[in-house]
């Protein structure tokens, strides 16, 4: 199955790249900070016999427009609208890391758009600003680029850290690639919009099915965290990659697939 070449919407302020019949179900993957559309490149072509898939370029990244304001909720919005535009009933939505924030927000508004949805390696909320914990972790992400680092020079150090163990090195260069093009300022402007982001009270309202998806090696959105977040959504599936780090669909892009095809069919069979 041959991925585009990257697409527009018509209006212009969304980049976009897909994969199969534009009558299949749609399949919509959403990208963490760092990340691009081309980073699911191997699940638009996995999943694209059976589904129509796509992977957006969050606002900012890519060919896609930047925000005037960016938050988790401006994000939503602006998903709602990408959604608005590719159509597809009942589309399942895949959100890793920020993806899966900027889906929690959008299910508050849109309770029951979406068929089913997949939240990867995130975390329903990160805190409040001034905590000790969400300093440090603005500051090590944009601390170097305020004392004059660049992504590209920052890229590789980044991305090890992120990932488990034994990594596809084809997987971990991609990732590398991705993060050493995104600009200064969204990646800048991605990683401020966490402060603040809670959706602890609204994961009991999550009704359609769900699989939460971490990795056992992940630093940023722990497994045990996630295992917790899952026993709040009402009938969550929770599923845990050993050795998987922070990028689960590059690091281990079979396991990865092997999880998601597993949850796609249990919903088509219910459906």
């Amino acid at each position: 199955m041959a991925v585009s070449s990257p697409m527009k919407t018509k209006d212009g302020r969304f980049a976009y790249e897909a994969a199969g019949d534009p009558d299949l179900p749609a399949l919509v993957f959403l990208h963490g900070i760092g990340g691009a559309a081309r980073a699911w490149r191997g699940q638009l072509d996995t999943f694209g016999d059976r589904y129509c898939t796509i992977a957006w370029d969050m606002p900012g990244y890519g060919g896609s427009v930047p925000l005037a304001a960016v938050s988790i909720a401006t994000l939503a919005d602006a998903l709602q609208d990408f959604l608005h535009q590719i159509g597809g009933p009942k589309p399942v939505l895949v959100g890793h890391s920020i993806g899966g924030m900027i889906v929690q927000q959008w299910l508050t508004k849109n309770p029951r758009i979406a068929g089913a949805v997949v939240l990867a390696q995130t975390s329903p909320a990160f805190g409040k600003p001034d905590g000790d914990w969400q300093k440090s972790f603005i500051d090590a992400r944009l601390g170097p680029l305020d004392r004059g680092a660049t992504l590209v020079s920052l890229a590789p150090t980044l991305v090890n850290e992120l990932v488990g163990d034994d990594p596809d090195a084809s997987g971990v260069a991609l990732a590398r690639d991705c993060m050493a093009d995104v600009s200064e300022a969204s990646y800048h402007a991605s990683v401020l919009a966490l402060l603040g982001f809670d959706q602890r009270n609204a994961l009991k309202d999550i009704n359609i099915p769900t699989l939460v998806l971490s990795g056992s090696k992940d630093k940023n959105a722990p497994a045990p965290m996630m295992a917790k977040m899952a026993t709040y959504i009402p009938s969550a599936s929770y599923v845990e990659l050993e050795g998987v780090g922070h990028l689960a669909n590059l690091e281990r892009p079979r396991a990865f697939n092997a999880a998601l095809d597993q949850f796609l069919k249990t919903i088509e069979v219910a459906a």
